[in-house]
């Protein structure tokens, strides 16, 4: 069977045939004297069939537009074809795409650098609503005296009602004087930043904001040491110590309950260690322990997952799995059953991700108290996990989740509840941190949990907050209420209502720019692609205008098309050169009229601007390069006799490495710069023959005819510069005064040979 045929109907002819043609017609031209319309087509190539389907726009077809726009689902890098996206870009960033996406779901916080800590920690005060109301509730004078809690209040008024998706945390991380270089530990910058706060709200007027940070987050301690022998406890047992949050060992332990079991539990004095008793005047045996006298109404549990590993000098992060509940009840942890409530919820996870100390990143998992949804603050994105602090059924952080399931709580003080950590099912035992009554609860657990933060449950029958912590008394600030039910200081909240108009009129602005440009991207698509589509001429009496190739290129291809300008393809003369036909196309007069009407085209070149002074200039040209072609091949012949000795009527010196160089050059249609200079290496300083023994004068004797013809091109190349051919016939004298010096370092050579 016989091969197939490939396709060849835009198979590019070989160029040699059309130059062939066009020579014959040139040395016609310039016999005659004249030329005709069909001798015009033929070598403007204006008969050429109008292309169709070749990847580049052909030069020697000026019926070809192909390539000057992509394929329909094509695009290019730059220009009017790139992606749309691309070309938006050009108008800077889009302000939407920062858009909050409802006012409901809460902003994030931008990462400086190493900030993640700090954004983790504010966004876990901040969805804390009695801490938000009390810092809401500051007075003015207050804060432009305390600028960490101007900015901190600044920041939360964002924070709850700015239309971006996420705050620039900036201006409060200057203030704090944080290097956004260097990542810190979240647990101290929450210790630091509740006693700094502390400090600042002291100056407060208002009750409320004066006491937020204790009326939160501070709880009492004491450390019981009790003698075993009368039973008495020390008199330093009954002093308290306040907490912001319980530090708990998590090495070797597997829940909370475990861990605060190891906290409470009693250490024994004894041996070396035994305790000097006040009542029995002597050292005995004793026990030690801690006693919770007060939880606070937001209980933080530090876990203590970084250890220190002696041996190595070194700290290590611990990262195996620890599991916590949703709910849990501190009455039985209590020494003295004094507050009416002691059941909490869990409202925060701040998770630590990676395996090392000083490095890592910090996540917040926190729960919103109005809708009970929780959210993933992680600095700019903000995601919602649904009911559960992991997500329901999966989550992007590293600490993996745990798929909880409920258990059953029993009446004794052992319960059991089931995880699915994977694929492996584990048994969690839970003593103390179960509810009040027989209900379901529900167990988590990550290996990266850093810290726990639980809410005290509302003591008031309708399931409301307790007036202590969510009540705001705003006495004399002068607030705004918004429609969410939060009030918020009127001079903060008259310059967010300033930055949200801004920030929505830049969105605006961006939108209405974005659809002008489109628009106008769209339009100059159809543009081009419409006048393209009528560019071709149809049929050969049609009349046409010529128009640059290289301007048709830069007017389909950028998204600002230039002035229409032909004077690139236009001669002296005023017309068209066929010298041009390469860089130029056949436009129809429907499609010239379209762009000259637009673009002011100028010159106007129709089908009657062929110049003929040009062609006859061409034909000249031509009929001249082959004559030059001829005699110059004819020169070689001679120059190749005088190189081999067969040439006795030599009556002209040329240097001979020259004239060697000059034999194994192409034969071209016209002197060069290479045929210069074929005595300059002969030609003494002084003008005259240099002596044949000084360097590279060797020489030669050429004919008359083939130093005329050298002589003739070296003129042609530098006519300004008649010293380039000096001319030595053959009786021409080497120059004494260069021969008397090479005399002298001839001799001195001798001289020095003879040592």
């Amino acid at each position: 069977m016989s091969r197939p045929t490939t396709r060849s109907k835009n198979k590019r002819h070989k160029q040699g045939d059309n130059v062939d043609i066009t020579s014959e017609l040139l040395r016609k031209i310039h016999i005659t004297g004249d030329v005709s319309d069909d001798e015009i087509n033929v070598l403007y190539k204006i008969m050429k069939p109008v292309c169709q389907g070749c990847r580049v726009n052909t030069k020697d077809n000026p019926n070809c537009f192909c390539g000057l726009i992509p394929p329909p689902n094509g695009n290019r890098k730059l220009g009017l074809w790139q992606k749309t996206s691309e070309i938006l870009q050009a108008l800077g960033p889009d302000p939407t795409i920062d858009l909050r996406s409802s006012a409901d779901s809460p902003a994030g916080l931008t990462n400086l650098g190493a900030t993640c800590y700090a954004n983790s920690i504010l966004q876990c005060l901040y969805m804390n609503k009695s801490f938000r109301g009390g810092i809401f509730s500051v007075e003015p004078d207050l804060l432009k005296q305390q600028p960490v809690l101007d900015q901190l209040a600044r920041l939360f008024v964002q924070l709850h009602a700015s239309k971006r998706a996420f705050i620039d945390s900036s201006p409060f991380v200057k203030t704090l004087e944080l290097d956004n270089g260097v990542q810190q530990d979240s647990h101290e910058f929450l210790t630091l930043l509740l006693s700094l706060l502390e400090r600042c709200l002291s100056h407060s007027k208002v009750s409320k904001a004066r006491t937020i940070v204790q009326d939160l987050f501070r709880g009492s301690v004491s450390h019981v040491t009790k003698c075993s022998q009368c039973g008495q406890d020390s008199e330093a047992s009954s002093n308290m110590e306040d907490f912001y949050e319980l530090e708990l060992n998590v090495k070797g332990l597997k829940s909370l309950a475990e861990s605060l079991d190891d906290y409470l539990s009693v250490e024994e004095l004894n041996g070396d260690n035994q305790y000097f008793c006040e009542s029995c005047k002597t050292r005995v045996n004793a026990t030690r322990s801690i006693k919770l006298r007060f939880l606070p109404p937001v209980l933080n549990f530090q876990l203590k997952r970084c250890v220190f590993i002696p041996k190595t000098t070194t700290k290590k992060k611990i990262t195996t799995a620890f599991s916590f509940p949703g709910e849990l009840n501190m009455g039985k942890r209590l020494s003295e059953t004094t507050q009416v409530e002691s059941t909490y919820d869990l409202s925060a996870v701040l998770i630590h991700k990676g395996t090392a100390v000083n490095s890592g990143h910090y996540i917040a998992h926190v729960k919103d108290e109005n809708t009970g949804q929780w959210w993933e603050f992680d600095d700019e994105q903000v995601s919602n996990l649904g009911r559960h602090p992991f997500g329901e059924g999966s989550s992007t952080s590293t600490s993996k989740p745990v798929k909880t399931e409920p258990a059953v709580i029993h009446s004794s003080m052992e319960q059991t509840s089931t995880l699915a950590n994977g694929d492996q099912m584990d048994v969690v035992q839970q003593e103390s941190c179960k509810p009040a009554s027989d209900s379901h609860t529900e167990i988590f657990s990550s290996s990266d949990a850093y810290v726990l933060m639980y809410n005290l449950r509302c003591s008031r029958k309708d399931g409301g907050a307790s007036p202590m912590i969510c009540d705001a008394n705003f006495e004399d600030i002068d607030m705004i209420s918004l429609h969410d039910g939060v009030s918020l200081p009127s001079h903060l909240y008259e310059e967010l209502k300033s930055l949200n108009a801004s920030y929505v009129d830049a969105c605006e602005q961006y939108k209405l720019k974005k659809e002008m440009e489109l628009n106008r991207i769209s339009e100059r698509r159809q543009e081009v692609r419409s006048i393209l589509s009528e560019a071709p001429v149809r049929s050969p009496e049609e009349p046409f205008y010529w128009i640059s190739a290289d301007w048709l290129r830069q007017w389909a291809d950028n998204i600002t098309a230039p002035v229409l300008d032909n004077t690139s393809i236009q001669c002296s003369h005023g017309k068209v050169p066929m010298s041009k036909v390469g860089s130029m196309k056949r436009l129809s007069a429907k499609a010239w009229a379209a762009l000259r009407s637009k673009y002011n085209g100028v010159p106007e070149l129709s089908n009657h601007d062929h110049c003929k002074d040009c062609l006859m200039d061409g034909a000249h040209t031509l009929v001249s390069a082959d004559s030059y072609r001829d005699r110059r091949t004819l020169m070689k012949q001679i120059a190749e006799d005088v190189l081999a000795g067969r040439c006795e009527d030599g009556t002209y010196y040329v240097s001979k490495a020259w004239l060697q160089q000059w034999l194994k050059r192409k034969i071209l249609d016209a002197p060069t710069e290479a045929d210069a200079g074929p005595t300059v290496s002969i030609r003494c300083p002084h003008g005259e023959l240099m002596p044949e023994e000084a360097v590279g004068a060797k020489r030669l004797l050429v004919p008359e005819n083939l130093w005329l013809f050298l002589y003739g091109d070296a003129t042609t190349v530098k006519p300004d510069d008649p010293l380039d051919c000096s001319t030595f016939p053959l009786d021409s004298r080497q120059c004494s005064q260069c021969c008397d010096e090479l005399s002298e370092v001839a001799c001195m050579e001798d001289y020095l040979r003879s040592f």
